[in-house]
């Protein structure tokens, strides 16, 4: 992610300490824009500048920094995120933090550099020497950060030599800010944590040659993971128009929506989840017919608004063919890799001669592979071997 961005000093610089930057609480309006900031980082991560820019602002700051450092605070680490109060001027290098004397804070406590070190011996520091001096940094108001699940990040506000120094009034507004950035940053967490199980999940359904599709409220397509992508891009039989699953055939698509309808009238009604209804697709292509379940998703009672999943869609590619990763299937049945290529092709559906004419191998060759399958797999016929293959966990796994 980035790291440390320049910018210029607000006006004032050069004032008395005992005067501070600014006023000793935030006004009304300058809170709700620095919140209503800090708030929207949850939801786009990518507006952590502007939340840390609007914080240099309402501190007179130079920088403001969030860093990263996952598990207990004495173990640093090297994620940054850096704003100034104006120009946005990336320096892509990184402070060595392992330097720094604000390693090891008690969470939730706001400290100065005069908290810490004399004036003699932070200038003396390897950090201030080796950092600061050279960014013109030289005040320094830090706390670190405790999330729920024991991540800790650092906020840093730091002002130029010329600056006041951070006065206790400033201290004050920070701690005022320290508890709606640990909400921020559980929420952020959260809400990561959910993508990635949900992309995880979406993967995992992708492998298995499942097409997944959300509906919202108005029966129209929400999300769809790859698989139902690619099924509706065939334009063979199911194809998204204006926004909604649509079958080719007019009465297979009638019965398609009134499922959707049905489906969508008992959303909400009652926290038993309607039983799933089925229908079958034809496809001009005269391949299999799809097969659609139709499922109704319950949304939170508090949730509003017809931009929320309501029904759920899936449907598989039967024709598609099974491609488990090689190197998978050769650890998981002890396998080599030409017999591994060989029980994939017959869990595809060819014969034994078929497999060996694709795999350009003989025909005895092939039967002594097949042999040598059987007594590592532990079954006697080729439908065992298939149904085995199918249904193991090779599918999950991401290709070779």
């Amino acid at each position: 992610m980035a790291s440390t961005s320049q910018g210029t000093i607000s006006p004032g610089i050069g004032t008395p300490s005992s005067r501070g930057t600014a006023a000793a609480e935030f006004g009304a309006e300058q809170l709700s824009e620095l919140l209503g900031l800090v708030y929207e980082s949850a939801l786009q991560p990518e507006n952590w500048t502007l939340a840390l820019a609007a914080i240099c602002r309402a501190f007179d700051a130079k920088y403001a920094s969030l860093i990263v450092r996952p598990g207990a605070n004495d173990q640093p680490g090297g994620l940054i995120v850096s704003a100034a109060a104006q120009r946005q001027v990336l320096d892509t290098s990184k402070p060595p933090l392992h330097l720094s004397p604000f390693n090891g804070l008690t969470p939730d406590r706001v400290v100065t550099v005069d908290d810490i070190l004399s004036e003699a011996d932070w200038r003396g520091s390897a950090y201030y020497r080796d950092w600061c001096a050279s960014h013109d940094v030289f005040h320094v108001m830090a706390v670190d950060i405790q999330t729920r699940e024991g991540s800790v990040h650092g906020l840093r506000i730091t002002r130029a030599e010329c600056a006041p120094r951070f006065s206790a009034a400033d201290r004050a507004r920070c701690e005022m800010l320290v508890p709606h950035l640990r909400r921020l940053l559980n929420l952020h967490l959260l809400l990561n944590q959910d993508r990635e199980i949900n992309r995880v999940y979406g993967q995992a359904m992708a492998h298995l040659m499942v097409g997944a599709i959300m509906l919202d409220g108005q029966g129209r397509v929400l999300e769809c993971n790859a698989m139902a992508r690619a099924i509706a891009e065939m334009n063979d039989g199911l194809a998204i128009q204006g926004g909604r699953l649509e079958a080719a055939f007019a009465a297979e698509n009638r019965r398609l929506q009134r499922l959707v309808r049905e489906a969508l009238e008992d959303v909400g009604k009652s926290s038993l989840l309607r039983p799933a209804a089925a229908i079958s697709v034809s496809r001009p292509s005269g391949k299999v017919s799809w097969g659609i379940v139709v499922q109704t998703v319950n949304p939170h009672r508090g949730t509003e608004g017809t931009h929320r999943p309501c029904v759920a869609l899936f449907l598989r590619d039967t024709d598609s063919k099974a491609s488990p990763p090689v190197r998978l299937a050769q650890e998981l049945f002890h396998l080599t890799g030409a017999e591994t290529m060989l029980a994939i092709q017959l869990a595809n559906g060819l014969s034994m001669e078929e497999a060996a004419v694709a795999l350009n191998i003989k025909r005895n060759t092939a039967r002594a592979h097949l042999r040598s399958i059987f007594a590592k797999v532990g079954v006697r016929r080729q439908t065992e071997l298939v149904r085995i293959f199918l249904n193991s966990v090779l599918l999950l796994g991401t290709a070779d």
